[in-house]
């Protein structure tokens, strides 16, 4: 064939008209968000939409409690300090995720370690688990990333078998279900992020969820700076008697998120008949590999990840420069790819250095004058190496959008692969790859 790539001085297949925007904005969003501004109620721990918010989420996933946060990452912190994480302590989590599910600990002067992740699901290996614990460890904090659940019951069984609290991260995963049961449900709490890039959209907020009334009432106390409640007025006395932090949400983003949350199934089922679709097609083309859901779980595609085996496409190169070409050309083509997370976890500078606070190596030298020594050379996650290295992201996949975008992006990987020669040549190009915020309701 002689068609030339855009990257080439071709054509381009799609056109950033051809995408539509997420979140969804409709008749409940501006019905609830009017509730807001017509009761001339916008913040408050108890307040209207806040309180609907955390009975509907908690019904949602079948869990006893709910309260809403300022973000997931507010909830993960919530959900450290409720089951009483501290100095010296130690937290497991996955070695591909978000810093959150890591800094969470740090926020609490806890040390995070990593286990490498499974090369189908991305997630956690359970195999690697056990392990890592030691007589510091504290907490587990298994991720489901990208919406695909973690394989949650081996995890369960280590952390009773060793009297560990598990912390499920289902900041990307709503919706999502393992086993038949939604992820945020299964462990001693659940956190869930509300940002305008999740699934279920607040444009900011997050969720911590627990069957626990105990973890409930500390996540109370922690949520609003540790201030205790009278028992007989319900008002704040402002006698803090916990360290805690100002961690409430208010009610524009409750309600947008309570809106949302009445098409978050159907808004779901879109982003997996995509998904469904992309993958069946571009499983057809040697060198791309599309994500893998076992048939226990539902996976709710917050993103949808890709890899590129130069071998298999019959090409000699590194994996890395063939991912980074093909990229590129995939981009010039119109298609919104880009990598989310571009090295483990433990290999970003914040764990290289462990500078800490200040500069002062804590939390780690809390530990580290009894000895102990925190190695967090990437060369121990291989798989999660390898992932950064040969993986990008098709965006897009989000409701409104569906089958005719999707054939636009499947017809430009079949252009792109079919003229790899042309595509490598570029690698070098200066072009760089990712989606606009306005894809995903940013400015």
């Amino acid at each position: 064939m002689s068609e030339k790539l855009a990257i080439h001085g071709g054509a381009p297949i799609l056109a950033r008209s051809d995408y539509q925007n997420w979140p969804i904005i409709g008749a409940d969003e501006r019905r609830l968000i009017n509730e807001v501004l017509d009761s001339g109620i916008v913040a408050g721990g108890t307040a209207p939409q806040v309180s609907a918010l955390e009975r509907e989420w908690a019904q949602y996933i079948g869990s006893k409690h709910c309260l809403t946060t300022t973000s997931g990452t507010a909830a993960l912190h919530m959900a450290l300090a409720a089951v009483g994480v501290g100095p010296g302590d130690e937290v497991i989590t996955s070695a591909f995720t978000f810093l959150a599910s890591a800094s969470c600990a740090l926020h609490q002067n806890a040390i995070p370690v990593f286990v490498d992740i499974d090369p189908r699901t991305y997630n956690m290996d359970p195999a690697r688990l056990e392990a890592a614990i030691n007589e510091r460890t504290k907490a587990i904090i298994p991720v489901h990333i990208q919406g695909l659940p973690a394989d949650m019951d081996p995890i369960m069984e280590i952390a009773r078998k060793h009297n560990l609290w598990v912390i499920e991260d289902a900041c990307q995963a709503h919706g999502a279900e393992y086993k038949g049961r939604k992820v945020g449900s299964i462990g001693d709490v659940g956190t869930f992020s509300l940002n305008n890039f999740k699934n279920l959209c607040g444009g900011e907020g997050g969720l911590f969820t627990t069957d626990d009334e105990t973890l409930l009432k500390k996540g109370m106390l922690i949520r609003c700076f540790g201030d205790e409640v009278d028992e007989v007025s319900h008002r704040r006395i402002y006698n803090a008697s916990i360290l805690g932090y100002m961690y409430r949400n208010q009610e524009l983003p409750a309600a947008l998120a309570r809106a949302q949350l009445l098409h978050l199934d159907e808004y779901n089922a879109i982003r997996i008949a995509n998904a469904n679709y992309l993958t069946q097609e571009l499983s057809k083309i040697p060198g791309v590999i599309p994500p893998y859901c076992p048939p226990e779980c539902k996976h709710v595609y917050f993103m949808y990840n890709v890899r590129f085996d130069p071998q298999a496409a019959g090409v000699e190169c590194d994996p890395r420069r063939f991912r980074i070409a093909v990229e590129k050309a995939l981009y010039k083509e119109g298609v919104l790819v880009g990598q989310w997370q571009t090295m483990p976890v433990p290999a970003q500078d914040l764990f290289q250095s462990k500078l800490g606070y200040g500069g002062s190596r804590y939390p780690w030298a809390v530990n580290e004058a009894k000895g102990i020594v925190y190695d967090y050379n990437p060369a121990q996650f291989p798989v999660a190496q390898m992932l950064c290295d040969t993986y990008t992201i098709v965006h897009g996949i989000h409701a409104p959008n569906g089958k005719p975008l999707m054939d636009k992006i499947l017809a430009a990987f079949h252009k792109v692969f079919a003229h790899l020669d042309q595509a490598l040549a570029h690698a070098d190009d200066p072009v760089y790859p990712g989606a606009d915020g306005k894809l995903y309701g940013a400015g």
